[in-house]
């Protein structure tokens, strides 16, 4: 096992560090999209009764239970991290959620085994649910804890890097199987081999493990004090700030993401094929903006970052929505689907570093976890059910203003709030 500390480290040992802890990152967020992309072809094998908007709601209602949760997870394997380390709640939480994957993967549908089937499938989006409110906490700590203090917002920036790139990952693989297999073998087997893909990619992450260097957090803590609940209500401010901004952005990256997908098929009535392109080059943009709007939170601070994100949005996000909602052609709905990732890369860049800046670190990874976490649970894991419960009482609009009034409640708290700190992450 790596027993270098990253304050001992050189450039080169540096970025090795942020590559091989932002893998574990990427293969976790390739098996929690991969259930959100595949949703089209699989609903009817679990909710064969309804419409396809019914069916696709019920898909969504486990998909927000997962969320739920995340919050439990996100104490969990705060906790763990903060007490044992970054590195081993990392491999944990990629195991946990690959070990969902294959359960997914295997699941016999309603046909077979009747009401287990969506039972079981609920099982499998809890563990992953579980796993993912830890992962987000260690990874942004560790990248916090690995970086310059300089440079710290360029590199953390690479935690959502790895998320999109997970998504993409996942999108790549839904393309190459929609130009493989005609609709009927997709709706009966293909949707399944993205997420054994997924479990396989999981357990790689074991091999990996001997080449994260140590962050400044993985010294283990006996003290009562880490990873404590009671320390963490101490900081009630700080948890606050991360819940609500969270809100706003969590709401947003499901809307222009996960939920895009369907939103364009299902409202739009744009092809599933043209669509999943669409969103392939969109994602691919939004991936590329990181770096450097985390480099610009560098020179300009992650406070004005956050307003920038909130203020626009809360402006812009209902004529985005309501343009996307009857676009036809495929490069405008490109243009439209990228200016709100644009806007939503002043939040997404910074998202886990400005969190884990708020804390201090015998409580970092449980801060950031846990109210990331709780957030995402209430507005990021209820945002396709909110979007598509809006659709079925026929005022889809409605969710749109519902996204402009929670960004807009972030961008009162990024202007009442004060600049993270820039200090070094290693106290």
């Amino acid at each position: 096992m790596a027993s270098i500390v990253t304050g001992a480290l050189n450039q080169r040992q540096r970025l090795a560090a942020i590559v091989t802890g932002s893998a574990g990152n990427l293969i976790e967020w390739f098996d929690f999209y991969v259930y959100a992309f595949t949703a089209l072809y699989f609903a009817a094998s679990f909710f064969p009764e309804g419409d396809r908007t019914a069916q696709l709601l019920n898909v969504a209602g486990i998909y927000a239970v997962g969320f739920l949760i995340r919050p439990v997870g996100g104490w969990f394997f705060g906790r763990f991290a903060d007490r044992h380390g970054r590195r081993a709640a990392l491999i944990a939480a990629v195991l946990l959620m690959g070990a969902g994957s294959l359960l997914i993967a295997v699941l016999p549908t309603y046909a077979a085994i009747g009401a287990w089937a969506p039972a079981l499938l609920l099982l499998a989006r809890l563990l992953q649910g579980f796993s993912t409110g830890g992962q987000f906490g260690a990874a942004a700590t560790y990248l916090s804890e690995v970086a310059t203090d300089a440079r710290r917002g360029f590199y953390a920036s690479f935690l959502y890097v790895t998320l999109i790139a997970g998504q993409l990952f996942a999108l790549f693989i839904l393309i190459l199987l929609q130009q493989s297999l005609d609709e009927e073998s997709l709706r009966a087997w293909g949707w399944r081999v993205p997420f054994a893909v997924g479990a396989v990619m999981a357990f790689t992450v074991l091999l990996m493990r001997n080449h994260m260097h140590e962050s400044a957090g993985d010294t283990p803590r006996q003290s009562s004090e880490a990873g404590s609940l009671a320390a963490l209500l101490r900081h009630p401010k700080a948890l606050f700030a991360v819940m609500a901004l969270t809100a706003g952005g969590g709401l947003c990256l499901y809307t222009f993401t996960t939920y895009m997908q369907k939103f364009l098929v299902n409202t739009a009535g744009m092809d599933a094929k043209a669509v999943s392109e669409v969103m392939l080059a969109a994602m691919i943009g939004f991936m590329l903006l990181q770096p450097a709007v985390g480099a610009l939170s560098d020179r300009v601070g992650r406070r004005t970052c956050l307003l920038v994100f909130s203020g626009l949005m809360t402006l812009c996000v209902v004529p985005l929505l309501t343009a996307l909602s009857s676009v036809r052609s495929g490069g405008a709905a490109f243009l439209l689907v990228l200016a709100g990732l644009a806007i939503l890369s002043f939040y997404s860049s910074i998202s886990g570093l400005f969190k884990a800046e708020l804390f201090p670190q015998h409580i970092r990874a449980l801060g950031v976890g846990v109210g990331h976490s709780i957030a995402i649970a209430i507005f990021g894991g209820s945002a396709e059910y909110m979007a598509l419960l809006c659709k079925h009482l026929g005022r889809e609009s409605l969710y749109f203003w519902y996204v402009a009034a929670v960004c807009g409640i972030s961008f009162m708290t990024a202007l009442m709030m004060r600049e993270p700190k820039r200090a070094s992450m290693g106290t």
